[in-house]
């Protein structure tokens, strides 16, 4: 039986230095910076090639993970730094619930080339449940403008 891939959440350790902060590395093949629209409510899709490590670097938002036929819920901000590792095959998508974009680091490991089928949106089997979207947020103590 093959190992089942699933989300990770690391918080992140630091050493301070003088005035600096220096925080958990993280390994990668790419590194890109990503911006979620102010008021985002994205539709699915899903990587087949590539595992994302996100880290928030301003603002929040909430990532939707599709995976045994229902939905998780991760809040995410800049105020709690943590990195969330999505595996490869896992259908996910951001909802910001702020007007302000949310900016974020993603370090990608890339297991492939990139696949034409990776960001083309998937069709949602059931909506989204906002309200269990902002206690996710809401349980990082993060003011939800909306």
């Amino acid at each position: 039986m093959g190992l089942i891939s699933r989300v990770e959440v690391r918080n992140l350790f630091s050493i301070k230095s003088g005035m600096a902060e220096f925080f958990t590395p993280q390994s990668s093949h790419e590194t890109m910076l990503v911006q979620v629209a102010g008021g985002a409510n994205d539709d699915l899709f899903v990587h087949h090639f590539q595992t994302d490590q996100l880290l928030v670097v301003r603002g929040s938002f909430v990532l939707v993970i599709l995976q045994n036929r229902k939905y998780d819920y991760i809040g995410l901000s800049d105020r709690k730094p943590a990195v969330v590792k999505i595996p490869r095959g896992i259908p996910h998508a951001a909802i910001n619930f702020s007007d302000e974009p949310c900016l974020m680091v993603n370090a990608v490991l890339r297991h492939g080339g990139t696949d034409e089928r990776d960001y083309r949106p998937l069709p949602r089997p059931f909506p989204y449940d906002l309200d269990a979207a902002r206690a996710a947020l809401e349980a990082l103590d993060y003011p939800i403008c909306a």
